[in-house]
């Protein structure tokens, strides 16, 4: 059978939710652009997440074109965990509008298995397709959120006020 894979080359990345080694088929000479993989930066090294508690709306959008509104939890440049009304089934393929600055950022994204949460469900999900673009401008917002949060007083010092919004998770 060597006509069957003609045009059609293999690539191996990393997958962006435990770094294993994955297989990523790549379409060549059809005219789509190549998929992006999301390699972890370093093995054993996580990227840095931020949990905005519901504060971003995103919008999913499955394949057959319905949308889904959905709150953003927590995200990283490699996924996140979103607040839905009902659960997508895990490895459903989706499109995912996420709200950047000015900018909606609108990478693909594989749902990955829910949990019930006190209103819905909560369901992380995990990037299979972001642009160096997308990529840049969810860094970006991340740092930026890190710093604001960074930027807060501790607990006891200066003023008193209220925990921020947005929280560096460590583990």
């Amino acid at each position: 059978m060597p006509g069957l894979w003609n045009g059609v080359r293999i690539r191996l990345g990393f997958d962006a939710a435990d770094g294993a080694a994955a297989g990523g088929i790549v379409r060549g000479e059809i005219g789509e652009p190549e998929m992006t993989y999301v390699p972890r930066m370093r093995p054993g090294t996580r990227s840095p997440r931020v949990s905005v508690q519901g504060r971003i709306t995103a919008v999913l959008q499955l394949e057959n074109g319905r949308r889904i509104p959905a709150k953003l939890q927590k995200f990283s440049v490699t996924g996140g965990l979103l607040e839905l009304a009902t659960y997508l089934e895990e490895r459903s393929k989706v499109k995912i509008s996420i709200p950047v600055g000015t900018v909606m950022v609108r990478p693909q994204a594989e749902m990955l298995f829910p949990m019930c949460a006190v209103k819905g469900y909560l369901q992380p999900f995990r990037f299979t397709s972001l642009w160096a673009e997308e990529r840049q401008m969810l860094e970006a917002e991340i740092t930026e959120l890190l710093k604001q949060s960074s930027t807060r007083p501790a607990k006891g010092q200066g003023k008193l006020a209220a925990p921020g919004p947005f929280y560096l998770e460590s583990f």
